[in-house]
């Protein structure tokens, strides 16, 4: 694993210059400059101090950025983690906020190493595509109070858009007016400068210097704090280490999110840098290494951010040190840049966020999933996204696989099943033509895989086949797989039909049904000369061999 890394970290800077170099730097400022009030904003959020989020975000773009398994992933606090940490806090304050990060940190160490990486293979691209549009639009959601200079109240986006009614909309102009002239300077922003300054940053620069020369009264970042190594931070001791196990818990719900988080923001974001390379299990080990640390700094747990990590790469993201160069920045800002930044409108970053979130959407992918009226994928689409802004982001993972797995099952519910009366008819062999003169004979075709979603109904079509017949020729080459259910099924109907005296065969099995099936017994119930190659054999040998003639007789 160490030294795929490091393969992969060769590859990433082989051809890496001074203008890669000026972009990175660059992409991290634009970063920087929206992960700053977020990093303060989801902290206090969670019920923690202003400081713990910045350094959060410090800690978590040097050390997991430069050991992230992708070139693009920026890390740092998120709104989902933050939502989580409110009752942690609240319950055990944030010295239990620490151990919790640590232990989840571990846990994360423990499912890289472990390879589990590789679930994110298992959720589907529309469940992704929606999780995505998902979070695009509770980012935009999210904005509405920055954008209008309105007020909301609530722990989530539903409650919060309910709160107006309650608290009104008075729309502050001089707020919407520098939000939407963010929006309008990155939409019209000259291609050939955006490789020199990023729309997103000009846009910030721009409506800074329009909020001071104008000296409008609106919302801006303000002071933030100037110290790393904060009273509140972790410090182990042996009655800490003897509590731990009663955080294991929280951990775990904090170590399930951070990976679902950051492998769907890996997933995700790999989309948006075709060309790019992710590996799950690095990342993984990258965000364990990472939380471990952070509590010792007095921060809180840190994941991939889609957001951050999509505005990364709209704005010319070249290598993993746009990660590093965010978190040097955020690091100088709390020492050097206090006064600039803290002049800069919560409005900027607003419109920032609102165009961010519209780019980040898979526009391609959606619009094929609607113009071709894929009816499965646009379903899974919207329930996830909808489940995306209505819970938690675990919780709408976990609905948008279900959901998925449900239409997959039903998919695969579809048995095909279909019936050929065979009579007596003339069989030409290589000695020339032998009357085949036998009772009537059913040959049963099935065709799909036979498991616990249609085994009953398997049963019943094949009784309604089974009139006035003497042999059953079931027909497996259609069938892929077969499960413990329909193994049990199968073997029912055989007994069944043994018992009308009915003579069953089984051709065209593949080797693992055939195992399945042997190893529960249908071997010793039929025989294994009851076994064929092909439909055409079984017949040829009913009619040649003299045991089967017996008993039909």
């Amino acid at each position: 694993m160490a030294s795929r890394f490091l393969n992969n970290l060769k590859s990433e800077f082989r051809h890496y210059n001074l203008q890669s170099f000026f972009k990175d730097l660059l992409a991290g400022l634009t970063v920087a400059a929206v992960a700053l009030p977020l990093a303060l904003a989801f902290d206090v959020s969670s019920g923690a101090d202003a400081a713990a989020g910045l350094i959060t975000a410090i800690i978590a773009g040097i050390f997991i950025s430069a050991l992230s398994g992708a070139s693009f992933q920026i890390s740092g606090p998120t709104g989902a983690m933050a939502a989580i940490l409110i009752s942690i806090i609240s319950r055990y304050r944030m010295e239990g906020v620490f151990l919790v990060t640590l232990l989840a940190g571990f846990f994360l160490l423990l499912a890289g190493l472990l390879k589990i990486g590789k679930i994110i293979r298992f959720i589907p691209r529309p469940v992704i595509t929606g999780f995505t549009s998902g979070i695009a639009l509770v980012i935009a959601l999210g904005q509405i109070d920055s954008f209008f200079g309105v007020k909301s109240e609530g722990e989530n986006i539903l409650q919060r858009l309910l709160s107006y009614a309650r608290l009104g909309f008075p729309i502050q102009w001089q707020v919407l007016l520098i939000a939407a002239f963010v929006i309008l300077v990155m939409i019209l922003w000259p291609k050939k400068l955006n490789s020199i300054i990023p729309s997103s940053l000009a846009g910030l620069i721009l409506a800074t210097l329009v909020s001071i020369i104008l000296k409008l009264d609106i919302p801006t970042i303000g002071a933030i704090p100037k110290t790393l190594f904060p009273e509140v931070r972790l410090r182990l001791d042996w009655n800490l280490i003897k509590i731990l196990p009663n955080f294991v818990s929280p951990a775990l719900s904090i170590a399930a999110l951070g990976m679902v988080e950051s492998l769907l923001c890996g997933s995700s974001a790999l989309r948006m840098k075709p060309g790019s390379t992710f590996d799950a299990d690095q990342e993984l080990i990258a965000q364990g290494l990472g939380n471990m640390i952070i509590p010792f700094f007095g921060g809180i747990p840190a994941t991939a951010a889609i957001a951050r990590t999509s505005v990364a790469i709209k704005s010319g993201n070249q290598t993993r040190l746009t990660g590093v160069f965010h978190a040097v920045i955020l690091l100088a800002s709390m020492f050097l840049l206090g006064p600039i930044i803290a002049q800069v409108p919560y409005a900027a970053l607003a419109g920032v966020l609102m165009v961010t979130a519209w780019r980040m959407n898979e526009w391609p992918a959606i619009k094929n999933m609607f113009g071709k009226r894929q009816i499965s994928a646009i379903l899974k689409y919207l329930v996830t996204l909808a489940a995306t802004v209505v819970f938690d982001l675990t919780i709408a993972i976990v609905i948008g696989v279900a959901f998925a797995a449900l239409i997959f099952i039903a998919n695969s519910a579809k048995l095909d099943v279909s019936s050929s009366r065979v009579k007596n008819e003339l069989l030409y062999t290589s000695g020339g033509d032998v009357e085949a003169h036998h009772s009537n004979a059913t040959v049963i075709y099935i065709g799909g895989p036979i498991f616990f979603g249609n085994a009953e109904r398997l049963s019943e079509q094949v009784y309604k086949e089974l009139t006035d017949s003497e042999i059953v020729i079931f027909s497996m080459r259609g069938v892929p797989t077969i499960d413990i259910t329909g193994t049990e099924v199968l073997l029912d109907l055989v007994k069944t039909c043994q018992k009308r005296g009915l003579i069953v065969i089984f051709s065209e099995l593949s080797q693992a049904a055939r195992l399945r099936l042997d190893s529960a017994g249908l071997a010793d119930l039929i025989g294994k000369d009851c076994y064929f190659p092909s439909v055409d054999r079984a017949l040829l040998t009913i009619t040649e061999d003299s045991r089967f003639r017996e008993q039909e007789r």
